[in-house]
This record gives structure tokens, sequence and C-alpha cells, in this order.
């Protein structure tokens, strides 16, 4: 049985790299504008983000245009 392979260097891979990182990050961001408050176990409490402070702090580090 005879096999081809073909690959592309990682310099031509990049883009599917930088792809990857930006849909995770948005992930992240979705994720965390989403959540709400919840209670666990024994009373514990997690807090959801204030969607303003995260804008704030997303507006800082320059990871959003507004």
């Amino acid at each position: 049985m005879k096999v081809q392979l073909k690959s592309l260097p990682n310099d031509q891979l990049n883009w599917f790299f930088q792809s990857t990182v930006e849909a995770v990050e948005e992930a992240i961001i979705n994720a965390m504008l989403a959540a709400e408050d919840m209670e666990g176990i024994n009373g514990n409490t997690a807090y959801a983000l204030p969607h303003n402070l995260l804008t704030q702090v997303l507006k800082k580090y320059n990871r959003i245009n507004e």
C-alpha cells in the first residue's frame, strides 16, 4: 500500500493559527458576557462579570474597538 502525504511548512500555516486564536478569544468573551450569577454547593456563589467593567478592560488592552 502506497501512502502520499502532503504538508505545508509552519510559515504557510500562520493564517490558520491566527484564526484559531481569534475564534477561541471570541468564544471566551462570549461566554463571559453570557454568564449569569449562580449558586453552587454549600451556598457558594459565582458572580457574573458586570458588562461595563468587562468592556472597559477589553478596551484598555485593545481587544475591542468601539
